[in-house]
């Protein structure tokens, strides 16, 4: 696959939060084999759930990787760091360009709602769409175990259309693929994040010196109904892909914030 102008061949990087060992990462970056050359720069340990934390108090190590897809080995990083230090750390240091295009996962477990934010592997896409870079967000909806055929399909399909129609300024996509085999998918929705929570608390134990520690549990609670959602549509059996922006500012508050005059 070549640029619409013949120039070279796409180069994409492959991330995760689930570690380079992670059987997500090898499915992506095998789904993506022929689209153009692919590099992946992934954490060399399990990096769940650690948000964009970036390292700056400790040195970031990157160590060549044995990686192969179907055809062939191609170049790979560990790094001793987080998603969102892999995406800085491969395109300012370990690729030999700007990549065309960054892909995160494929994760195991859902990332959306609120999730999104807690979320390593779509930290990873949204350093790279804050590097001005257009960036995707996989996730499979199943905690542990399962078959990532369909998972993989979709990646190449949303993959290929965004390398084909481009994203626009500081937009990722976050795509989540229900449990489902790819015969049995009803389709793609475009949708929005819904509103959850987690419904938490720490269960108190003691160590063997009879000291208190505390382990975090929860609940997770949908707060949406609405039938635009990405809860909803995985729950429906579709594919749900949500457009992500990492301005944070609420707009639709700017103006009734004005009436509050600070300044006095």
């Amino acid at each position: 696959m070549s640029t619409p102008s013949g120039g070279p061949r796409p180069l994409i990087l492959v991330s995760n939060d689930d570690g380079i060992s992670a059987h997500g990462i090898l499915a992506l970056a095998s789904a993506l084999d022929g689209l153009g050359d692919i590099v992946v720069v992934a954490p060399q340990t399990e990096q769940s759930a650690v948000g964009h934390s970036i390292t700056i108090r400790d040195p970031v190590r990157a160590v060549a990787y044995p990686f192969r897809i179907p055809s062939g080995s191609i170049l790979s990083w560990a790094v001793e760091g987080t998603p969102a230090d892999c995406v800085k750390l491969a395109i300012d240091k370990l690729l030999p360009r700007i990549p065309d295009l960054v892909v995160s996962g494929i994760n195991q477990g859902p990332n959306a709602a609120v999730n999104i934010i807690y979320s390593g592997t779509v930290s990873a896409a949204t350093e790279a769409t804050i590097l001005g870079i257009p960036a995707i967000a996989f996730s499979y909806c199943r905690w542990n175990g399962g078959d990532f055929e369909a998972s993989g399909r979709i990646a190449r399909i949303v993959s290929v259309r965004v390398l084909e129609q481009g994203l626009k300024a500081d937009i990722l996509l976050n795509v989540n693929i229900p449990d489902l085999p790819y015969s049995e998918l009803k389709g793609i929705r475009v949708t929005r994040q819904a509103r959850s929570k987690w419904e938490e608390s720490f269960t108190e134990r003691k160590d063997p010196f009879g000291r208190s520690y505390y382990w975090l549990s929860g609940t997770f609670v949908n707060l949406d109904t609405g039938d635009d959602t990405d809860l909803g549509a995985i729950e429906e059996g579709y594919v749900s892909v949500t457009p992500v922006h990492h301005d944070l500012t609420a707009h639709g508050f700017l103006d009734e914030m004005q009436s509050w005059d600070l300044e006095h």
